[in-house]
């Protein structure tokens, strides 16, 4: 593992390097790809080299130990130091081992939030739009920058049919990547006169925007169709084509959107969002030889399962793949879903590195 370290260690620094060239500076691909790399080894290299500053101060504390006679009082305050540096030394250590785990490499990226009503009438149109809400309100408390592509109101009660979305933002989907699925919710519809429980659902994809160093479309593979936007939006709305929807053809992946008055903004957030779902089918190929070890593994994230329960009559969230349960419901639905989320994380942060060991 030291060797790891010190050729991680070198690989900095001559990315370091790198990064300050002229011929990688002109280049827009080449530095993203680069500051990229960089970025993704600089928290193994800091922790790295913490262990190496703990390891010359236990071998000071520890010459000092070895010059101090017995009962002297130095000696009980140098042995009081030793202690603590072998205990940070044990937990740097262990954050060593996690930062050495296979690096998923989209955790760096921006977030394609795509929400659909499910099962339940104009209840799944309600929980969908109170879960898009929830999610919105965590990226604004994180600091992240919500923009919306495409939003399909429900009629009746209210609430939406569907929802895409773009988040970007540090780590955005390094924490979001296990939202993705059926979320369900369980309480008593404001229709309901008897007073009974129904049960709704709503699904949740979660996908890693594409970037240009990702996919490359080829512009004749792509069929573009303008048209007039619908819905409310005063001055503009039904009177130009501003409204774009982006075909894949060899796939056919169809992507709309409408919400800005601009055909070229709409064109764009299109384009951004037909890139990423391109990208998560050939993620997807690639990744069928190992379908079934996934589908065993606790809380895989596929879309088809039910990961989470909402249950308001008891303020209760589960969340069925870690048997994790939280009774601040309503703080939760308000944007603060850390609680949720750093248990989440953590169980798979473990899972990876017991695999780890296994093969090791």
């Amino acid at each position: 593992m030291l060797q790891k370290l010190h050729d991680i260690e070198r690989r900095y620094r001559d990315l370091e390097a790198r990064l300050s060239a002229p011929e990688v500076m002109s280049d827009h691909t080449e530095s993203t790809k680069t500051l990229r790399a960089l970025r993704e080894i600089e928290p193994v290299v800091l922790k790295f080299r913490e262990t190496q500053k703990i390891d010359s101060e236990l071998t000071g504390a520890k010459e000092m130990l070895d010059t101090l006679p017995a009962g002297d009082e130095l000696r009980e305050m140098a042995q009081a130091e030793y202690d603590e540096l072998r205990a940070r030394r044990t937990i740097a250590d262990e954050e060593l081992r996690v930062l050495l785990l296979p690096k998923d490499p989209n955790d760096g990226k921006n977030v394609v939030l795509e929400i659909r009503a499910g099962t339940g009438g104009d209840e799944a149109a309600l929980f969908a739009e109170e879960l898009f809400r929830m999610y919105v309100r965590y990226a604004e408390s994180r600091g992240w920058r919500v923009e919306i592509v495409e939003r399909s109101d429900a009629g009746g009660m209210g609430g939406l049919r569907e929802v895409n979305a773009i988040i970007e933002g540090a780590g955005a989907f390094s924490r979001l990547k296990y939202e993705g699925g059926v979320h369900r919710v369980q309480r008593v519809p404001a229709t309901e006169t008897a007073g009974r429980i129904h049960t709704s659902a709503a699904t949740v994809a979660v996908l890693p925007e594409a970037e240009d160093v990702d996919v490359q479309l080829a512009d004749k593979d792509i069929r573009i169709d303008l048209f007039c936007a619908s819905g409310p939006g005063g001055q503009g709305v039904n009177t130009t084509y501003s409204a774009v929807r982006l075909t894949h053809i060899p796939t056919n992946t169809v992507v709309q959107c409408q919400d800005e008055r601009s055909q070229i903004k709409n064109k764009a957030k299109a384009m951004r969002v037909l890139k990423s779902r391109i990208q998560e089918v050939e993620r997807e190929r690639q990744e069928a030889a190992y379908a079934a070890d996934r589908k065993k593994m606790v809380g895989s994230g596929d879309r088809s399962e039910k990961i989470r329960t909402y249950n308001f009559p008891q303020s209760r969230i589960t969340d069925h793949r870690i048997g994790f349960t939280t009774h601040r419901l309503s703080d939760v639905m308000d944007g603060k879903l850390d609680e949720i989320l750093d248990p989440l994380s953590s169980h798979f942060q473990a899972e990876k590195l017991k695999e780890e060991l296994a093969k090791a």
